[in-house]
C-alpha cells in the first residue's frame, strides 16, 4: 500500500509539475516578462495548495482507495488541455495551469493513508518514504524538455495522461485502505472548525510553509533563475533543478527516519539551520562551481529532511480521525509557501535587476522559524506526552 500510495504521489506531482521546466520556452515564444513567467508556474502551485484542504477532509471520510484514482482521473483534463490546446497564450496556460493545480492535492489523499497502515513510531520513516513521491517534479525535469524536442510540445502532456490512466486503474483495482480505519461522523465542516483549534495545525504549517515551500519555490523557479542568473541553457538548467529536487526527495524519508530516532524538533532545527546559511551564501550569488552548487545542495538536503520531519510531528501530534483534515490545511500552507517566493523573485528581478534581496529574506525567514520551533514547538511536544519514545 505504502508503494502504491507513493507510485499515485509521484504521478501526480510530475503533471503538476509539467509547466516548470518549459517555463523559459513558454516565456521567448509569448514574450513574458519575468513576473509573467513566475505566475505561470506558480498557479498550479496555489491551487494544488488550497485544494488539500477538502481533499484531506474528504481522504478521512471516503478513504486512500476512492480518492487516489478519483484524484488521478480528473487531472487528466487540464493536462490534456494543455498539451492539444492550451499553449498558445498565457490566458490559455493560466486556465490549464489552474486546472493542473488538482495534480498536488494528492498529497493530501496519501499522508492519511499511509498514516492509518503504521504504528506511531514508525509513522516518520513511512510518510517520509510516501513524501518521496514529490521527486515527480524531477520526472517532469529530466523528461518534458527533452519529450518537446522529440515530438513537439504536445508529447510530455500526453505521455503523463496516459500514466495517469494507468495509475487510476491500477489504484482502483489494488489499493485497500488500512483494516479498522476509524471514518469520522462529523461534517467536513464540522471537522475543519475542529481541525483549526489544534496548536498542531498551525505551528506545523508554518514549519512546511518554510520546509516544504521553499522545496516547492526552487523546483519550480530554479530553472528560470539559474537561466538568468548564471547564464546557462533550458536543458541544462532543468538538469541541475532535477538534481537539486532528487536530492530533496532522498533526504525527505530520511528526515522521517531520524525524526523517529532523535525527535522531529532537533531534525528541524538542524535542517533550518542549514537553510539560513544556504540562502545567505546564495544571496551574494557567488559562482555556481563549487560554492554556489554546495549552497543549492544544501539547501536541497535541509528541505527534504524538515519536510518530512513536519509530519513526523504531525504524527505524533494530531487526533487519529484528523490526520487527513490536519495534513489538508499543512499542506495547504506548504504549497502556499511555494507560491509566494517565485512571485517575489520575479518581482525583484524586474525591478532591481538582481535576486539577492529574495535570497536575503529566505535567510531572514529561516532563522526566525527555526527560533520558533526550538521554542514553541518543543514546548507543545513536551507538553503533549503522546506516549511516544525515538526507536532505539
Amino acid at each position: 500500500m505504502l508503494s502504491l500510495a507513493t507510485a499515485g504521489f509521484a504521478i501526480n506531482f510530475w503533471a503538476w509539475a509539467l509547466l516548470s521546466p518549459l517555463g523559459p520556452r513558454f516565456k521567448d515564444s509569448l514574450g513574458l516578462s519575468a513576473f509573467q513567467q513566475a505566475l505561470l508556474v506558480a498557479v498550479p502551485v496555489v491551487v494544488g495548495s488550497v485544494g488539500r484542504i477538502p481533499v484531506g477532509a474528504l481522504t478521512d471520510r471516503f478513504g486512500g482507495r476512492t480518492m487516489f484514482p478519483a484524484i488521478s482521473l480528473i487531472t487528466i483534463v487540464p493536462v490534456l488541455f494543455l498539451g492539444l490546446a492550451g499553449h498558445s497564450s498565457l490566458a490559455a496556460l493560466l486556465i490549464g495551469g489552474f486546472f493542473l493545480g488538482l495534480g498536488g492535492t494528492a498529497f493530501a489523499v496519501g499522508v492519511p493513508f499511509v498514516n492509518a497502515w503504521f504504528p506511531p513510531e514508525r509513522r516518520g520513516l513511512a510518510i517520509g518514504i510516501f513524501g518521496a513521491g514529490m521527486g515527480g517534479t524531477a520526472i517532469s525535469a529530466l523528461t518534458t524538455v527533452r519529450l518537446v524536442g522529440s515530438g513537439g510540445v504536445a508529447t510530455p502532456f500526453i505521455v503523463t495522461a496516459v500514466v495517469l490512466a494507468v495509475y487510476a486503474v491500477l489504484a482502483a483495482l489494488l489499493l485497500r485502505d488500512a483494516p479498522g480505519r476509524t471514518v469520522p461522523t462529523e461534517s467536513v465542516t464540522r471537522r475543519l472548525l475542529d481541525t483549526a483549534r489544534l496548536p498542531v495545525t498551525w505551528q506545523a504549517s508554518l514549519l512546511y510553509a518554510v520546509a516544504f515551500g521553499g522545496y516547492v519555490a526552487f523546483s519550480v523557479y530554479l530553472p528560470a533563475y539559474l537561466k538568468t542568473a548564471y547564464g546557462l541553457t533550458q536543458a541544462d538548467a532543468a538538469n541541475r533543478m532535477a538534481g537539486f529536487v532528487l536530492l530533496a526527495v532522498l533526504m525527505r524519508p530520511v528526515g522521517g527516519w531520524l525524526s523517529d530516532r532523535i525527535g522531529p524538533v532537533r531534525v528541524l532545527a538542524a535542517a533550518l539551520g542549514v537553510v539560513t546559511a544556504g540562502a545567505a551564501v546564495q544571496a551574494f550569488t557567488p559562482s555556481l562551481m563549487p560554492l554556489g552548487t554546495i549552497a543549492f545542495l544544501s539547501m536541497a538536503a535541509a528541505l527534504g529532511a524538515g519536510s518530512g520531519a513536519v509530519f513526523a510531528l504531525v504524527a505524533l501530534l494530531a487526533p487519529g480521525t484528523k490526520v487527513g483534515s490536519v495534513t489538508g490545511v499543512v499542506g495547504a500552507a506548504g504549497g502556499l509557501g511555494g507560491f509566494v517566493p517565485p512571485l517575489v523573485m520575479g518581482a525583484l528581478y524586474g525591478a532591481f535587476d538582481s535576486y539577492a534581496l529574495g535570497l536575503a529574506a529566505l535567510a531572514v525567514v529561516a532563522a526566525g522559524t527555526l527560533a520558533f520551533t526550538v521554542t514553541v514547538v518543543q514546548r507543545s511536544l513536551h507538553d503533549a506526552e503522546p506516549g511516544w519514545e525515538p526507536v532505539r
